[in-house]
């Protein structure tokens, strides 16, 4: 019977100990919601072996007891649509985040009602004996319909360990690379499309201060234009916004005509959302002045590749041709902006603008002297015309305040197309991003 009895405890599995943590949390939406940040209490229960071995690799699980944040008043979701992860911090014998995820399983959870968040789990391999405690930190909220957003969370407040695992010395080793290799993506994944964005732009900006702005002579074939700020007031689904943007206008002469590039000298904001490929195609009308008349249309190509959420929106080079239609000084400045996407259009026009390029030009036949556009020819078979009139949908998202100068970027907003009908832009100043 002893003997017996030895067999049984030792075939038993191992205890699992689970503890509870409650702490203040404070949640931020999805940008293309336009709602404030949340503050509320997370309540979560993590379970994981009381006892170990070094060498182990044992199951972490998450339970979400409570969200900080419910469901807003602003759509119901779907069943299975909602998708957590989060954050354990592995402290004491040894240190480290453990990333822990969730299927995407949930009911159907209604507008304004507490969410609803699958259990995370995750797998921790220990390294070294002792005491290691595991401590519940910030997690994210997916939600892939109607397009996929994601909420994040971060507690407001230093939070108590909920579980210890006192891990005894044993044989086998570890490098702990499992906890390492999480920390590791999940900083390194955001830290390099924010700098990459602001090398480009940066590099860029160095190339457009230096040029000549003057044209025509002495053969010259490639012309730079100077850096202008451009204030541009939009009409928005939740009204009237201004944004500040740096544009450069360059040329380059061809016989008689100029292949125009419109460049937008600041990096820009994070998706929001995932954004479909071919779904936005930004064009601008170039407003000719001096001894020339009227607009040249340049227009940029759509987005190739589906933007995924949390990566850099890049505004790309807007190009078409000027065909002078005056000889004489003609200045070339940033005019009406213009973003087509999924059926809507979305306008914004200048305060004031300023001159960023002036060429010596000579009149070509069918040239652009006090017509609108008629000089210009558009890149990518696009029919639209000098001036673009017409209710506007919203504006051009995510600015930073005016007097930072700021123009973000075009931030696409499909969840608004569900609640406003058509509407696909919204801003969110920097300040209140942060």
């Amino acid at each position: 019977m002893l003997s017996g009895a030895g067999l049984l405890m030792a075939a038993a599995p191992v205890h699992a100990d689970t503890g509870s943590a409650a702490f203040k949390t404070k949640c931020i939406p999805p940008s293309i919601s336009g709602l404030p940040p949340v503050e509320g209490t997370t309540k979560a229960d993590i379970t994981a072996p009381a006892t170990a071995k070094v060498g182990d690799e044992i199951d972490v699980v998450w339970k979400t007891v409570q969200a900080a944040s419910k469901n807003p008043d602003v759509l119901d979701l779907g069943a299975d649509t909602v998708k957590p992860t989060g954050v354990i911090k592995v402290a004491g014998a040894q240190t480290g985040d453990l990333a822990m995820a969730g299927p995407r399983k949930n009911p159907a959870i209604p507008k304004n009602s507490p969410m609803v968040l699958s259990d995370m789990t995750g797998k921790l391999k220990l390294t070294k004996p002792g005491e290691v405690t595991l401590t519940p930190d910030a997690y994210d909220i997916n939600v892939s319909k109607p397009i996929s957003t994601d909420t994040k969370c971060t507690p407001e407040e230093t939070v108590r360990p909920a579980v210890t695992i006192k891990v005894t010395d044993g044989s086998g080793s570890s490098s702990g690379g499992s906890t390492t290799g999480s920390t590791t993506s999940g900083t390194t994944g955001s830290t390099t499309s924010g700098t990459t964005g602001s090398t480009t732009s940066g590099t860029s900006g160095t190339s457009g201060s230096s040029g000549s702005t003057t044209g025509g002579n002495g053969g010259q074939s490639d012309f730079t234009g100077k850096e202008v700020q451009i204030p541009y007031a939009c009409k928005t689904p939740i009204g009237n916004k201004s944004a500040t943007s740096p544009v450069q206008i360059n040329a380059r002469k061809n016989s008689g005509d100029y292949a125009l590039t419109v460049r937008f000298k600041k990096s820009v904001m994070n998706s929001p959302a995932t954004i479909p490929a071919h779904s936005v195609k930004p064009s601008m009308e170039v407003k000719l002045g001096g001894a020339d008349k009227g607009t040249v249309h340049v227009e940029g190509p759509t987005n190739p590749k589906p933007i995924k959420s949390g990566d850099p929106i890049n505004i790309p080079d807007l190009t078409g041709t000027y065909k002078p239609g005056a000889s004489g000084t003609a200045t070339l400045s940033p005019g009406v902006l213009t973003v087509k996407a999924l059926g809507t259009t979305t306008t914004c026009t200048p305060t004031r603008t300023a001159v960023s390029l002036t060429l010596d030009t000579k009149s070509q036949p069918g040239g652009a002297s006090g017509t609108t556009g008629s000089g210009s020819t558009s890149t990518g078979g696009s029919t639209a015309s000098g001036t673009t009139s017409g209710t506007t949908g919203g504006g051009l998202a995510e600015t930073g305040a005016s007097n930072e100068g700021a123009l973000r970027a075009l931030g696409l907003v499909a969840a608004t197309v569900v609640l406003l009908g058509g509407a696909v832009f919204t801003f969110l100043p920097r300040q209140r991003r942060r």
